[in-house]
């Protein structure tokens, strides 16, 4: 190439085209404030937190800017159906974090986020008050004052904009004193527009329910089981003679498992066993038979017109019926003849039944979730809760959800819930901790624990603290169960009337939503299969009589725990849960449980202190905060249980606890104002 030729030089153009680009992936580059780390938010914005209507939504975020600026955080929520945003300032807590709360009024799905920015009258306002306070001379911040007020007055409508013409006036007139009005402040914070505005990059979700999904208390039985005498199969008609019952303990769901027709193929007998004699019933949750499928009812049950008088006949007695949603069929059931292609097949022909190695469960064909059909399987699974819900049902449990697609729920749940947000759905999944989690962030509204196995203070208090101070908080509704038909755990097998006591109240005071398998549960029955965490003569697979009248059942207890609940505040919630220190011999006591919970303002308190130990009698001090809780130097607390009170001071206060007798204390901690009169009624 000749020396004296000369190459194109196109460099600079293309380094200013990128650095364009790149510029122009900032957005705007004027916005000085960062807003981030906000709280709650489940996964990165991907889920909803849960809420119930009127429950407090309490948002927190870290909002900042360079320089020293004074900056305005307001926190910004709707209803999904509204366009319209609503606002509440953010108060500033100390090292750039920011907090405020909404509270939803209705059923559904609410969005919320934050907006943050430089408040150039807050900052004008500052400084001037230093410049004012070092007696300088402020002629030129008052003009720059005045043009912050005029450009908020072009803002305003005409009577609010007089207002401010006003101030702006003055401040061009030399008054620094009208700088510092509250009013101007007020009207400059609404008017002056929010130049170069930040907003947090997510909108985060809520989902609000009705209150019977923030606490409820269920009750289980089987219908086949409610004849009057014995050696009949039990009707709706026997269940709705039964509900005054059910409605005298204090419940508000009763649970039915599945009321469809049970196959007879592979039928198991009594106590699992793999043959049924001829008048053996079966499991209901082996699905299907020449009498239809889920969306049939067993005939020996009645007819769905008796279905609707017994939904009809529980909502008079203040309980809604929940139906077990299990999908799995039998092989006589319709679904597999008239779709063989949501089954799985095996290689010598048959169709692969449930299995949990070594447990096999030839009653029962699992749906293929990977079909090639699955969208047809995916709206004809739909299509079953469709059909109860025209029926006027709204609470069901699902069976074993963590065995099929995790996207189906996601899909379905929401869906079902975009046309009726009343719907609670009730996730049997007895699994692993993600996995349960999981099935709770993708919608289901309150889930089975492990509460069945968390037997030590220790395992039962980390538990609680993992619910309700972890993340689980935000979007897992436990339920606590002592008891179901499929599990009897070991503690119960002494029999001891003490540990059903115990178990159940711990369940239904430790958490807002607890249900129990019965009547075996208040008649005490505790025999186990030789070997298995299972019920002997199982109602799974046989019809039974119960006498409601049986001596020594507890069923005065359930209902006084009942009771209890409905009275108390405090006891419906999972917040405001605290354990407290019991110590025995200067040491903490590992057989006294003592735990409380309040309402947030602490018009409610409610202790609860529970002897662990099933035979002997226990002793212990347990320390309270009672300065924190204002309630002085003595006090007094009343047993709901029995309505005995008792003179506390602060410190420590001595407790006794026999098993013999009555092994924990339900206290209301009265206040002041609530010692010169009784607090409700008592066993």
């Amino acid at each position: 190439m000749p020396a004296e030729a000369k190459v194109p030089h196109e460099g600079a153009p293309v380094a200013q085209a990128a650095t364009l680009n790149g510029l122009a992936a900032h957005g705007e580059g004027r916005r000085r404030v960062i807003v981030e780390r906000v709280a709650p938010e489940v996964d990165g914005g991907r889920f909803p937190i849960k809420r119930g209507v009127g429950e407090a939504v309490v948002v927190s975020c870290d909002a900042f800017a360079d320089g020293h600026d004074v900056l305005a955080v307001v926190l910004r929520f709707r209803d999904a159906a509204e366009s319209a945003w609503r606002e509440v300032p953010m108060r500033h807590l100390g090292n750039d974090r920011w907090q405020a709360s909404f509270t939803p009024e209705q059923v559904g799905r609410s969005c919320y986020t934050v907006l943050a920015w430089v408040d150039r009258f807050a900052t004008w306002e500052h400084q001037l008050h230093k410049r004012v306070e070092a007696s300088q001379d402020v002629r030129v911040e008052l003009l720059i004052g005045a043009d912050l007020v005029a450009e908020a007055a072009e803002h305003a409508p005409l009577v609010d904009a007089t207002t401010l013409r006003g101030f702006e006036q003055s401040l061009r007139a030399g008054d620094a004193k009208a700088g510092f009005v509250p009013e101007l402040a007020q009207l400059m914070a609404t008017y002056l527009p929010r130049r170069y505005a930040t907003t947090y990059a997510r909108e985060l979700a809520v989902t609000v329910d009705r209150p019977l999904a923030r606490c409820s208390a269920w009750y289980e039985l089987f219908p086949r089981s409610t004849a009057t005498e014995p050696g009949r199969h039990g009707t709706f008609r026997d269940v709705i003679a039964r509900l005054p019952y059910v409605a005298e303990l204090g419940f508000d769901i009763l649970y039915l498992p599945p009321i469809h027709p049970i196959g007879r193929t592979f039928r198991k007998g009594k106590n699992n066993s793999v043959t049924a004699e001829p008048a053996e019933p079966g499991s209901p949750w082996a699905i299907g038979a020449a009498e239809g499928g889920h969306k049939s009812i067993l005939p020996e049950l009645g007819t769905l017109e008796d279905f609707h008088a017994l939904v009809q006949a529980a909502k008079q007695h203040g309980l809604e019926v929940a139906l077990d949603i299990a999908f799995q069929c039998a092989p006589d059931h319709p679904y597999v003849t008239e779709h063989p292609e949501w089954f799985r097949a095996r290689p010598d022909g048959t169709i692969q039944y449930a299995e949990n190695p070594p447990k096999k469960y030839q009653d029962i064909y699992p749906f293929d979730f990977e079909t090639s059909d699955w969208q047809g399987l995916w709206q004809e699974l739909k299509s079953i809760f469709d059909f109860w819900i025209a029926q006027g049902v709204t609470v069901f449990r699902v069976d074993n959800p963590h065995t099929k697609s995790l996207r189906f729920w996601e899909w379905c749940i929401d869906e079902l819930k975009r046309e009726h947000p009343e719907l609670i759905f009730l996730s049997e999944a007895f699994t692993r901790p993600k996995l349960m989690y999981g099935l709770a962030k993708l919608g289901f509204t309150q889930s089975y624990t492990y509460f069945t196995w968390r037997i030590s203070k220790w395992e039962l208090t980390e538990y609680m603290l993992e619910l309700t101070q972890g993340e689980p908080r935000e979007f897992f509704g436990p339920n606590f169960w002592p008891n179901t038909p499929d599990i009897l755990t070991p503690q119960f097998y002494g029999g001891q009337r003490s540990v059903f006591l115990t178990r159940a109240a711990l369940a239904a005071t430790l958490t807002a939503n607890w249900g129990m398998y019965g009547p075996v549960y208040e008649q005490l029955l505790h025999t186990p299969v030789p070997g298995r965490e299972e019920y002997i003569d199982n109602e799974k697979y046989e019809i039974h009589h119960w006498d409601l009248k049986q001596p020594g059942n507890i069923s005065w207890f359930i209902a006084a725990l009942n009771r209890i609940r409905r009275a108390n505040p405090a006891l419906q919630s999972n917040a405001g849960l605290r354990f407290h220190r019991v110590d025995l011999d200067f040491h903490e006591s590992e057989q006294i449980i003592a735990y409380s919970k309040a309402t947030p303002d602490l018009s409610n308190l409610i202790l609860v202190v529970i002897n662990l130990d099933p035979d002997k009698l226990q002793r212990g001090w347990v320390q309270l905060p009672a300065e924190e809780w204002g309630l002085g130097a003595s006090y007094e607390v009343q047993d709901l249980l029995n309505g005995v009170r008792y003179t506390w001071t602060s410190g420590f206060n001595y407790v006794e606890l026999d098993p013999a007798t009555m092994p924990l204390h339900i206290f209301h901690v009265l206040r002041e104002e609530e010692m010169t009169h009784d607090v409700g009624d008592y066993v």
